[in-house]
């Protein structure tokens, strides 16, 4: 999603590039480029799997049987999207957000108020549909069911399209990542049943995706958005000089698009591996944005040492359950394959990782390979795996509590970087699993533009387990896409040992202090204090916790009396449900200290007592002798 800045200081660098980029896109929007007559290009493309023969080999999954069922419904207008289902009918309006009704016109592309959504609707909902990644979805059905008729509707769609937005007209051309990841659909497209795409559509198709690649290499985002925007449409660029190389300008689009991600890789991941946007859903979106670059290249030792990082990194924080926790924005998108749970996203882009690059140490199934390593690399069979272990990711701030079953998270790292525009309040919040049991949950996201309010809710301090103080957020919402006052984060110490890990860190804001203690005892507890400093003066203190569905709220004990709120839980972007939020509230000077407790060990018995300041933690197991702890 893009972030906007206000800046009012830019370098003549800066100044330069959006002027000759201004300039360009007018010219192009006065006279639209034309494809000359080129080499025709063959389909499957040169250089990906055989479509056929992994059609063949997956025929008889369950995934085939998925792929099947959700494009079953597309011919009659019934699109598979952010895991529900958008019914737009026979006739599809490009430009309208079905959510609201509104529908925008076909403007110069500059001047779409994409940001209004009283203009425009959910932006997001209408580049979702125009991404066309259900026709991707409806080329593979095809192969699959070894049948043309799915692909009468792809032929009949694309026309319509391409008829309803003329190129640098309307929302459809204002996003360069949109424009790149409709590209990227229509390569596929091309790929899976381009043989038997018609003559009349044939040539309008390979020139508007021409013209697709010529806003790309003019509007790439070196300044508005130069993270996963400008990551993906480099990719994108790439792929078209590297898959069409009859195009003109091809070659000039492998080059400037292999430079710019290539970059991006020593930029936007950090040394320990984490995507410096400070989100898992967006570290998924630009593993697999980095590794698509990576199948159609050759990269060099650098770049697949950082693209092993990454999923080293991502096989730590799904851990045993195999299951994404959602720290920071959830996207709702995918770069390939949108479909199916997704908490259950990274799996596929484990696997795919594992076999390109050839390792085993990972955990992933055969049939984690379908979704995307089958029909990038022609893998279909395989399988690895990982032994869970604790770690700390010292850049990132994400410490990896893990023992058998159980899976401890906290995040102790900053905001993304400039307005931390994908980062959410969550400093020091915890997220907490025992196999399949949810027993501290993150809500998501729910929405970027669509309500502020709920925007700003889902995002905040008191949607995370975490402290809030004086009724604050850790930091200062500004926009739908920015915080100001971002807080001071560090880890003190960790430790990590057969009986316990430990993180203690803090988090430093408004003039307060937040210092949080979490062990993880490994016969089945976790014990948290908080500690809060700050001015003198009576101050109020918040402890939120946001338990997963029944019965996890019995597994934690308090050390004081909370109340119980009704919340809100978002599993996929635009989808909501109620969901509770115990609030332990206390009026108090400074310094003050709260203390929990979470009870993994079904057999478990957890007491805390508190002694003036002090409080200890009486810990039983079973028939084990008990244990006092103070921390």
């Amino acid at each position: 999603m893009r972030r906007v800045t206000s800046r009012l200081l830019r370098s003549p660098r800066e100044v330069i590039t959006r002027a000759q980029q201004e300039l360009l896109n007018a010219a192009l929007f006065l006279r639209p480029p034309r494809l000359p007559e080129i080499e025709a290009p063959k389909s499957p493309l040169p250089g990906l799997p055989d479509p056929a023969e992994i059609a063949a080999r997956l025929r008889q999954t369950a995934y085939a049987a998925d792929v099947q069922h959700l494009a079953e419904g597309i011919p009659a207008g019934r699109i598979p999207l952010f895991g529900g289902f958008v019914d737009v009918g026979s006739d599809i309006h490009w430009r309208r957000d079905y959510a609201s009704g509104i529908e925008t016109g076909l403007g110069y592309f500059r001047r779409v108020p994409y940001l209004d959504a009283s203009a425009a609707g959910d932006h997001k909902v209408v580049w979702e549909l125009n991404r066309h990644q259900h026709l991707v979805l409806l080329a593979q059905a095809a192969l699959l069911a070894r049948s043309d008729a799915p692909l009468e509707s792809v032929w009949k769609q694309l026309e319509s399209w391409i008829a309803d937005n003329p190129f640098h007209r309307g929302i459809n051309w204002a996003s360069a990542l949109e424009v790149g990841f409709r590209a990227l659909s229509w390569i596929w497209i091309f790929h899976l049943a381009g043989a038997r795409m018609p003559e009349w559509l044939r040539g309008k198709f390979l020139e508007t995706l021409y013209r697709h690649g010529r806003h790309l290499e003019i509007n790439l985002s070196f300044y508005f958005s130069p993270n996963t925007h400008l990551l993906g449409e480099s990719v994108a660029l790439h792929a078209l000089g590297k898959l069409f190389p009859a195009f003109p300008d091809a070659r000039r689009w492998v080059q400037l698009g292999s430079q710019v991600v290539e970059e991006q890789m020593r930029r936007q991941v950090r040394p320990d591996g984490g995507h410096f946007e400070q989100s898992t859903y967006y570290h998924v979106y630009a593993l697999d944005m980095f590794l698509f670059h990576a199948v159609l290249s050759a990269p060099s030792a650098e770049y697949r040492a950082g693209l092993a990082r990454m999923a080293e990194y991502l096989d730590a924080v799904l851990g045993p359950a195999r299951v994404l926790p959602m720290i920071g924005d959830d996207d709702g998108g995918r770069f390939f394959h949108p479909f199916g749970p997704r908490e259950q996203f990274g799996r596929a882009s484990i696997a795919a990782c594992a076999a390109f690059l050839g390792r085993s140490d990972w955990t992933y199934r055969p049939e984690d390979l379908y979704p995307i390593a089958s029909w990038w690399l022609g893998c279909t069979e395989g399988c690895g795996r990982s032994e869970p272990r604790s770690r700390l990711f010292r850049d990132t701030g994400i410490a990896v509590m893990t023992d058998g079953e159980h899976q401890v998270i906290m995040d102790a790292g900053p905001f993304g970087p400039w307005s931390g525009g994908h980062s959410h309040a969550d400093t020091l919040s915890l997220i907490v699993r025992s196999g399949e049991q949810e027993l501290l949950i993150d809500p998501g996201t729910y929405t970027y533009t669509g309500d502020p309010q709920l925007r700003d809710w889902f995002r905040g301090s008191a949607a995370h387990n975490t402290i809030r103080i004086d009724g604050r957020d850790q930091a200062t919402a500004a926009g739908p896409f920015g915080w100001t006052g971002h807080p001071a984060v560090r880890a003190i110490a960790w430790t990590s040992v057969a009986e316990f890990d430990e993180l203690d860190a803090e988090c430093l804001y408004e003039g307060f202090r937040h210092r949080r203690r979490v062990r993880f005892i490994k016969s089945g507890v976790v014990l948290v204090l908080d500690e809060i400093e700050g001015p003198p003066g009576v101050h109020e203190v918040e402890q939120f916790w946001h338990p997963g569905p029944e019965p996890a709220s019995e597994r934690l004990v308090l050390e004081l009396p909370c109340d119980r709120q009704e919340g809100w839980r978002s599993i996929v972007l635009g989808a909501k449900e109620p969901s509770p939020v115990l609030r332990v509230r206390r009026t108090a000077r400074m310094p003050y200290r709260l203390a929990a407790g979470i009870i993994l060990a079904p057999d478990g018995h957890l007491e805390i007592e508190r002694d003036g300041n002090e409080i200890r933690f009486h810990w039983r197991c079973g028939a084990s002798e008990p244990i006092t702890i103070s921390l």
